[in-house]
């Protein structure tokens, strides 16, 4: 068993010193990293919303009409691997603080298997169905809540393993995915279709299938006990994330640069679009190598910035503490909206989807403090869990 957290402060000479975590205590950095995450993907549903684009573009042509429309796409696909990665570190996070409490490892688990099946609800429920404003009920259908649900439930079963060996699965389920990819079945079978969507195949029923995505969770686990309790400085955690992060970039661009082997789509240049957009669904191994060392990257840069200028990553953390909150209401809202209401739906381009992003932003953010306070405060098991 890992020992427990620890926190690290500093003192009045300015040498840090270990002091117990308290049960309540966050870690900035995350919060911030998420609710960066939370705001990205929020540009990303504006733009399938109100950009003309989307009336033409194949989701999976890496060709794009100019840099500003495939920067507006491209900036997306740091959204999925960041929040499962977020996601493996609080389930690790939160399973610790549990057996701090002296509470067992199957109790401390189930706790975190029911955040799993609720995630799988909400996204049956909920989601699937505020795409369209409602206008529908849509349950059958699996998508990235529900992936991250499974991915959390998966993960209770290796969360107390040492954080290397941890990595390590993460890293052996990327070579092995490839492969996997190979499985033929028949998409008009149901169960064939249920069974590889779910977790290898990405399609119709579900385009985040688990087995890739629980890879990243697992990997956001085993960083985050080096970043909350491995590495006891920020120093440290600067330059371990930022070594680490360079040398898997440097594996997935070697890998680019075979093309065979982790590749899916081919790539005309070094550089161009196509190069930087392999496959997302299901992402290739290059996919996966180069997206969780820009979430290490982007890790790293948070835990920088908080050291000079902490005030400019405030706004991240008010929807990072609330990520599901922000997720749902954001994506109901504008489903209803523009979708449902057709108010200026995919009539604009780059610049109405920035403008998108603006007034959701002014929706939101004053949405997201207050919950956070009902959050705090109360003891309401289902409120306790989004």
């Amino acid at each position: 068993m890992e020992t427990l957290p620890v926190n690290i402060v500093e003192n009045k000479t300015g040498q840090p010193f270990v002091s117990t975590l308290q049960p309540k205590q966050r870690f900035d950095f995350i919060d911030q990293f998420r609710g960066l995450v939370g705001i990205l993907m929020l540009l990303g549903y504006s733009s399938y919303y109100f950009n003309s684009i989307w009336l033409s573009f194949d989701p999976l042509d890496p060709v794009f009409p100019g840099w500003s429309q495939f920067v507006l796409r491209y900036v997306g696909y740091l959204c999925a691997p960041g929040f499962l990665m977020m996601s493996g570190a609080m389930v690790w996070w939160s399973y610790q603080q549990r057996i701090r409490k002296g509470i067992s490892g199957w109790t401390a688990r189930w706790h975190l298997i029911q955040r799993g099946l609720f995630l799988v609800v909400v996204q049956m429920t909920w989601v699937n169905s505020s795409w369209g404003g409602f206008s529908e009920f849509q349950p059958w259908h699996l998508g990235i809540i529900a992936t991250i649900g499974l991915s959390m439930i998966f993960l209770t079963l290796i969360v107390s393993w040492h954080w290397q060996i941890r990595l390590l699965v993460g890293f052996v389920i990327f070579m092995i995915y490839p492969f996997l990819l190979t499985i033929p079945y028949n998409t008009e079978v149901m169960w064939q279709q249920v069974l590889m969507q779910t977790f290898i195949d990405a399609g119709e029923f579900n385009k985040y299938p688990v087995i890739p995505w629980f890879a990243l969770a697992t990997l956001g686990s085993g960083m985050a006990t080096a970043w909350l309790q491995v590495w006891k400085t920020d120093k440290k955690r600067i330059l371990m994330s930022f070594l680490i992060a360079t040398l898997v970039l440097i594996t997935a661009i070697a890998i680019r640069l075979g093309r065979g082997y982790g590749n899916i789509f081919p790539y005309s240049d070094f550089g161009g679009y196509s190069f930087l957009i392999d496959q997302k669904y299901p992402p290739s191994l290059f996919m996966n190598l180069w997206f969780f060392a820009m979430v290490v990257f982007g890790i790293t840069a948070f835990i920088a910035i908080g050291h000079v200028a902490p005030k400019l990553l405030k706004v991240f953390a008010i929807v990072g503490k609330v990520p599901l909150f922000f997720y749902a209401m954001h994506l109901a809202i504008l489903g209803i909206f523009v979708k449902r209401f057709d108010l200026f739906y995919r009539e604009g381009g780059v610049m109405t989807s920035l403008i998108g992003l603006a007034v959701m932003l002014v929706v939101m953010l004053p949405l997201c403090q207050w919950f956070y306070g009902v959050k705090s405060r109360s003891k309401n098991y289902f409120i306790r869990l989004i």
